[in-house]
């Protein structure tokens, strides 16, 4: 096993439980493949439609479209008149009659329940040879067994059709509603369906998603709005020449907008990226858990949208197994508005509102009921993602982190080969985005900037990024990927990787919110990093007035002279002194920057307590040189971390100063316990010891 080998297996050891706790299969697939990229994204046709939709009372037409344009009230009498002669009543029924490729269908003001869907499964569709889903209540099917039985899971099914555009024709979205009653998994399937155009309508109350596009190359969805479901407003996925346009999404249990496994044209490139597969553009995604979700969000161009009002404004992630494209890559962020992620939908898991069925569950009065485990009050987070770029963006007003990055080792996506388990989160670039800011001036600050578990290769940040954790950054140079003050940190900090375990813990179906966990609630000292912070200053504390007491002790047997014993004993005990009362300082400082969550705090903390140790250390070396000079070894290496939280992130050194600082503190405290070992005890055992062999002579 070569030298990167062993470092990965350590990495693997070290990380081993990260997140495995709470890992579940957020969506599950048929095993898919990526579109071969020939594909374009399709236009607007504006010209008659092949296929008319509406519904047959007139008087509810009249009352939708009362407060139309009039030029626009005349065209909906016009195609009410003619759909009420040759068109159909159901939008599965205009499907059903599509023959060829490049038809329009046209859907007229009205609420389409689509009833004749509704049926449940008889004959070969109720007794599918397909697995089902970890959780859910669904089966995996094939692209044949969708066609065979479309309506085991989908409203509407788009199948196999090219070219299809489907438009409302109403004002806005709301005049046309496709309403699936929470009783199928999703709204519309468009599944192999190359060259589809959705525009103008909503899709409402599944049990998973609204808009559903699957291994397509080439579609739009143009003005659509989706809410009020488990999972998803919009799911694309394995798909390529995608176009998100003027769309809105909310009352989502996970995300509004959920780009997955984005066609991963860009995979082994560097940040020269000649096009993207998925463009998301001028879209609002409120009141969801995540407003954008993107495991294995690969190749997507997000600019000039809002992200407001959900637990977390945007996500993209490799946590997931069996979604191709991971580990994610090349996601571009660019002139987004993210603020006030703030919402806490936890409280809906504790009270068992989201143990009722769906359609008790209150969605459409605001409740959303969580799928994931994430920190609220986050404007992005990366989670395993490489190559990301967020440029130009406004975000204000977080309670946790405008951004926050921590790696995601490979096996929790299913890769076994220790080689690639640090293979995230490396090369993100964050530059010109504007923090704390709204666009009308006026100041609303993040709780912190930026939130990074030290984990990684090429991350960098702008220079003028405000409070951070570290409490320094590497630094963006003008060019991709250069930077300044670079690491290459094969483990995160060793707190932080103990907090996203604790915290990995989640699981919805189970209403399992972990304890000490802060994204679930905890605060001030029920904190896990608080706690860990308080044992060990309780334990060093402990150490530390023992010293104090031992060396106090030392100076009740006085000598004579300038240069005799006891004035050395009382020099050292004023070293100790002094540095007990500065690390005792740096004790409880570390305990309440853990609490309150100040980095800067904490660096202090660190220095305070390495002076008590340097002193320490230099008091013993006289009469225990090797315990001494381990103790300013310790507190040496306590400079050298506070350095890099503090100062400039120490270059070339594949685990940060807190790991070895962290390891060598554990065994300097089993020392320490040793040399506190009361002197008489030890003396009457060395007398014991040298009186034995004289009685037997």
């Amino acid at each position: 096993m070569g030298p990167m080998r062993r470092i990965a297996a350590v990495v693997a050891l070290a990380s081993g439980l990260l997140l495995s706790a709470g890992v579940a299969f957020a969506h599950e697939e048929r095993e898919v493949s990526f579109p071969d990229g020939t594909g374009t994204v399709p236009r607007l046709r504006t010209g008659e439609p092949d296929v008319l939709v509406c519904k047959s009372d007139k008087a509810d037409f009249e009352r939708r479209i009362a407060k139309f344009p009039v030029a626009l009230q005349e065209r909906n009498r016009d195609l009410f008149a003619k759909c009420q002669e040759n068109g159909v009543r159901h939008l599965q029924e205009a499907v059903d009659q599509v023959d060829r490729p490049g038809m329009t269908i046209a859907i007229l003001p009205g609420l389409y329940r689509e009833e004749p869907s509704h049926a449940a499964p008889t004959g070969d569709c109720a007794r599918l040879p397909a697995r089902w889903a970890h959780h859910g209540g669904y089966q995996i099917l094939s692209f044949e067994q969708q066609r065979q039985c479309p309506h085991n899971q989908n409203l509407v099914a788009v199948l196999g059709k090219k070219d299809l555009q489907i438009e409302g024709t109403g004002a806005g979205p709301l005049d046309v509603v496709i309403d699936a009653e929470y009783r199928k998994l999703n709204a519309i399937r468009a599944d192999r369906a190359d060259g589809v155009y959705f525009k103008n309508f909503t899709a409402q109350r599944t049990t998973f998603n609204s808009l559903y596009v699957l291994e397509t190359d080439g579609f739009v969805i143009d003005q659509v709005l989706t809410r009020w479901n488990d999972e998803y407003g919009f799911l694309t996925f394995a798909s390529d020449h995608g176009l998100y346009t003027d769309c809105e999404s909310y009352g989502n249990g996970d995300g509004g907008l959920y780009p997955g496994s984005a066609s991963d044209i860009n995979d082994g490139r560097g940040h020269d990226v000649p096009r993207y597969a998925i463009e998301i553009r001028r879209c609002k995604s409120h009141d969801n858990a995540l407003g954008y979700s993107g495991t294995a969000g690969d190749s997507v161009w997000v600019h000039d949208n809002e992200f407001y009002g959900n637990m977390v404004g945007a996500t993209m992630d490799s946590l997931w197994p069996s979604h191709p494209g991971l580990p994610q890559n090349h996601a571009r962020f660019e002139n987004n508005k993210i603020y006030d992620n703030n919402r806490d939908y936890y409280g809906h898991l504790r009270n068992g509102t989201c143990s009722k069925p769906p359609a008790q569950r209150g969605y459409e009065q605001g409740v959303v009921c969580p799928q994931v485990g994430v920190p609220s009050g986050t404007g992005v987070l990366v989670a395993g993602g490489n190559y990301n770029v967020f440029a130009g963006n406004r975000i204000w007003g977080h309670q946790r982190a405008a951004f926050q990055l921590f790696g995601v080792p490979a096996f929790i996506r299913g890769e076994t080969d220790l080689a690639k388990q640090a293979d995230t989160s490396d090369f993100n670039r964050y530059e010109r985005n504007v923090f704390g800011v709204t666009p009308a001036g006026e100041r609303r600050p993040n709780g912190l900037d930026v939130w990074w578990d030290g984990q990684g290769t090429g991350n960098c940040w702008q220079g003028d990024t405000g409070t951070s954790s570290p409490a320094v950054l590497p630094v963006c140079a003008d060019r991709a990927p250069e930077l300044a003050g670079g690491t290459n940190r094969l483990l995160a900090e060793p707190v932080k990787l103990i907090k996203l375990y604790m915290c990995a813990d989640f699981s919805a179906s189970e209403a399992r919110l972990p304890a000490g966990c802060d994204w679930f609630g905890a605060s001030g000292l029920g904190k896990v990093e608080a706690l860990l912070a308080l044992a060990g200053s309780v334990v060093l504390g402990l150490l530390a007035g023992l010293f104090w007491w031992r060396s106090r002790r030392d100076i009740r047997f006085p000598g004579a002279g300038p240069t005799s014993p006891s004035v050395l004993i009382r020099r050292r005990h004023r070293l100790i002194v002094a540095g007990t009362v500065v690390g005792a300082a740096g004790m409880v400082l570390d305990v309440v920057a853990a609490a309150v969550d100040s980095p800067a705090q904490a660096g202090v903390a660190l220095l305070l307590m390495a002076a008590w140790w340097l002193c320490l250390g230099a008091a013993l070396r006289a009469r225990r040189p090797v315990f001494g000079w381990f103790t300013v070894v310790v507190g040496v290496l306590s400079v050298a971390d506070a350095f890099d939280r503090l100062v400039y992130l120490i270059p070339f050194v594949p685990l940060g100063p807190g790991w070895v600082r962290g390891l060598l503190t554990g065994l300097w405290v089993v020392c320490a316990v040793l040399v506190l070992v009361p002197r008489e005890s030890r003396n009457a055992e060395e007398t014991t010891a040298e009186a034995a062999p004289s009685s037997t002579g």
